[in-house]
C-alpha cells in the first residue's frame, strides 16, 4: 500500500507541479526557445505525411482519454449507450486513433534517422521525448488491444476513471489502482513521465495558440503609383 500511495496519490501531484511550474519557467526564461524546432527546410516529403497523421491520431487519442476518464459510466448509460456498445466503440475508435498516432510517429522518427540534416538537428531533449512518447503510445495500445480486446475486455471506468477524477478533485484513492492490469498502470506511469518532461521539450508548443492573430491589425499595402511606373528608370550613376 505504501508503493500504491506513492505512485497513485503522490506522484500525480508531483507531475502536476513540474508541468505547471516548468511551463511557467520555460515561458519566462526561454520564450524564444518556445518552438517546434521545425526542420521542414531539411526535408518535407516525409514530414507532409507523418506530421498530419501523427497529430490527428494524437488529437483523437487525447479526446478519447478525456471522455473515458472524465465522463462517468452512469452518464453514458443515461444517454442510452449501453456498456457493450461503449466497449466496442472505445476498442475500435481508440485502436484506430492509436494506430494512426503510432504510424505517424514512426514516419517522423524514420525521417529523423535517415535524413542527415534532421538527425544533426536532434537535441538531447528530442532523444528523451521520442522514446518516451513512443513508449506511452505503445503501452496504451497494448492496454487497448490486449487487456481491453483480446483479454475479453476490462472495465477501466470502474477503477482507472474514478482514480483519475479523484486526483483532479484532490481526493485520490490509490487502492483503485491496486488490481488494475499491468498495461494500464504502465501507461499511466509513462504518461506522467511524459507530462513531467513536457515543459522542457518541443512538446511545449502544444500550449501555444495564435490568439493575437484574431485581433491583430490589418496588413496595409501601399498602392502602386502608375506615374512613377511610367518614368524611365535612371542609370546607376545618374542622380536620383
Amino acid at each position: 500500500m505504501t508503493l500504491d500511495l506513492l505512485l497513485w496519490a503522490v506522484l500525480p501531484y508531483v507531475t502536476a507541479v513540474v508541468l505547471v511550474g516548468g511551463t511557467a519557467w520555460r515561458y519566462r526564461h526561454d520564450r524564444f526557445g518556445w518552438t517546434t524546432r521545425s526542420s521542414q527546410l531539411h526535408e518535407s516529403r516525409l514530414l507532409r505525411v507523418g506530421s498530419p497523421v501523427f497529430h490527428l491520431g494524437l488529437l483523437f487519442v487525447a479526446g478519447g482519454h478525456v471522455a473515458g476518464l472524465l465522463v462517468p459510466a452512469s452518464v453514458t448509460r443515461w444517454l442510452g449507450v449501453h456498456d457493450e456498445l461503449y466497449h466496442l466503440v472505445s476498442l475500435v475508435a481508440g485502436g484506430a486513433a492509436g494506430v494512426a498516432a503510432v504510424a505517424g510517429l514512426a514516419v517522423l522518427v524514420w525521417r529523423r534517422l535517415r535524413t542527415p540534416a534532421v538527425r544533426a538537428a536532434t537535441s538531447r531533449g528530442d532523444r528523451l521525448t521520442y522514446p518516451l512518447l513512443a513508449t506511452t503510445l505503445l503501452v496504451g495500445m497494448a492496454a487497448t488491444v490486449l487487456a481491453n480486446g483480446v483479454g475479453g475486455g476490462y472495465d477501466y471506468r470502474a477503477t482507472v476513471s474514478p482514480w483519475a477524477r479523484g486526483v483532479l478533485l484532490l481526493h485520490p484513492d490509490p487502492s483503485l489502482m491496486h488490481d488494475v492490469p499491468l498495461p494500464y498502470r504502465l501507461h499511466a506511469l509513462a504518461a506522467m513521465a511524459l507530462f513531467a518532461l513536457w515543459p522542457f521539450s518541443r512538446l511545449v508548443h502544444a500550449f501555444s495558440a495564435p490568439l493575437r492573430y484574431l485581433v491583430r491589425p490589418y496588413i496595409v499595402y501601399r498602392g502602386r503609383d502608375d506615374r512613377l511606373a511610367a518614368r524611365r528608370a535612371p542609370r546607376g550613376w545618374e542622380q536620383r
